[in-house]
Order: structure tokens, then sequence, then C-alpha cells
């Protein structure tokens, strides 16, 4: 992941030497050589996609985004982009939040799980009816809801979406719960880590996860980001508020094109090109 960039373009190598020394680890060599079961793990996960991210942007620097937007890590990139944060402060608050959710995926264990092809509400019902930890953490199309908590409720949840006609139903590979209450005391000590930095005004509005809806309030910001950890990415909510705004082509920066399937999912007319390696970034200059 991103070695073509390296291998191509100065300001890459750039951005991947910048962020070795502020991030205290080796994110180039994880990156472009792994082993893949390192990559996987959440501490250096978050750290990889970002710098890619922050990578890919830096050889767009004439791209002059109206919105932006991000998919729960992908809100970090966004913000550098619209230039709320500054590139150390993204990293380290990055670092920081993937140490986060490493420790606590450990000390609470707790998995996710996709469903595809159910009603949000129907997921949300099944939620509601099983004991435990289990909540709707994605709400990524119409009909695609990940469900997050501890590992009974959520196998629960899975096994009652099968019964209700879910086309498939997918567990995920991740260390944790993310974005549910079991990371409720990783949310309050990264609130007082955000406290640290300074969040710039954006140079234009940018959607939180947590809200779904534009703005360019730097406290509102900050909050999201904090509440982000233990509540849902509300994307549907999300690329409609884009919609309303005018916005109707879109550009995925960093690696893989989850964004560009999801929103086929929600609407067809919407149009998204996918920035993440060389060949793709010369097509798109060209």
């Amino acid at each position: 992941m991103g070695v073509d960039l390296y291998n191509k373009y100065p300001s890459a190598r750039d951005t991947y030497n910048r962020a070795v020394d502020i991030l205290k680890m080796d994110i180039r060599q994880i990156s472009f050589e792994g082993p893949l079961e390192k990559l996987r793990q959440t501490r250096f996960t978050q750290p990889a996609i970002l710098t890619h991210s922050l990578t890919v942007l830096s050889v767009l620097p004439e791209v002059e985004p109206v919105l932006v937007a991000g998919h729960s890590l992908g809100e970090y990139a966004a913000l550098y982009a619209a230039r709320a944060l500054d590139f150390e402060s993204v990293l380290k608050i990055v670092k920081k939040r993937a140490e986060m959710m490493d420790n606590e995926g450990k000390k609470s264990p707790g998995t996710m799980a996709a469903i595809i092809g159910l009603q949000r509400s129907v997921v949300e019902n099944l939620c509601q009816e099983v004991e435990g930890i289990v909540v709707p953490a994605n709400y990524n199309e119409p009909k695609q809801t990940v469900v997050s908590g501890d590992v009974t409720a959520v196998k629960k949840v899975a096994e009652l979406a099968k019964e209700k006609g879910a086309f498939k139903v997918i567990m995920l590979s991740v260390s944790g719960a993310f974005h549910s209450p079991l990371l409720e005391e990783s949310s309050l000590e990264f609130t007082d880590y955000l406290d640290r930095f300074e969040i710039h005004e954006p140079c234009c509005p940018v959607i939180p996860n947590f809200t779904g809806k534009p703005t360019t309030d730097t406290e509102v910001i900050r909050s999201a980001l904090a509440r982000q950890l233990t509540n849902p990415v509300r994307w549907v909510k999300t690329m409609a508020s884009a919609q309303e705004l005018g916005c109707t082509e879109f550009l995925e920066i960093g690696p893989g094109r989850v964004l560009k399937g999801l929103a086929r999912r929600i609407d067809r007319e919407l149009k998204v090109t996918t920035v993440g390696t060389v060949d793709q970034i010369t097509e798109l200059i060209d």
C-alpha cells in the first residue's frame, strides 16, 4: 500500500518520511512490506491508511474541496484536506485513537457484523431484542447496516438477521466493538487528548459521522470526533447532506474503493472516482 506513490513522487516520499518521524514507527515498512498480520492490527492499520491518504493528497495539491467527509477513520483525512487539522496533529491524533481502540478491544472483547439486505429499522429492532450490548455502528447504505457490541450479542443478531431474510451477514475481522458503548472509556480519554490540539476553521463544510450534517464550527467538529467512537457512522445521511448541497461528484482518497460501492447503492446518479494509486492519479490528471 503506497509503495508505487513513494517510488514515483517526491512529495509522496516526503510525506512518508515525515510520517515516520512523527509517528515514531516505520509506517513505510509496515505499509509496503507488512506482514499482513501486523498491518491488520488496529494500532497499525489506522496510521497506515491515514498516511496513504495524506500521501495521495500531497500529490494532488491543486484539489480544492467544496465539501469533505470521511467514513470513520476517513474523517481525519477529510479534516486534513479541509485544513482543519495540520499534518502533525492529524497523525498524532490518529495514532492515539488507534492505540486506544486496540487496547480497548483487548480489554473489552467485542466484534462487528455487516447485515446486508435488511432495512435499518429491522436491524435496529433486532438489536433491541437481544440481551447484551449490540448497536448499529455503520449505516452504510439503505440495506447495509453494521452492528457492533459484545461477541455473543452480535452473533445472536446475525442469526436473527438471517431468519429475517438478510441477503448476507458477514462477521467482520476487527479487534473490537468500534462505534459502540464498549468504547466509552476510550471516548472519555480521547476527548481529553483532543483538547491538546487546535482545530482550525475548515476551508469548506465538513460532514461529521456523528451528525451527518455539514458544519464549519470547530467545536462541533471537536465534539463529533470524540463521540464518533461510541456512536454510529451515519453514511447514508452524510451522502444525502452532500446531495442537498449540490454535490454529485466525489473523489475517494486513499486505499480501496469501498465508498464508491456504497455510493452506487445509495444513489446510482452519484459519481465517485477512486484515487489511491499512481495509475488512478495519472488517469485523473490526464
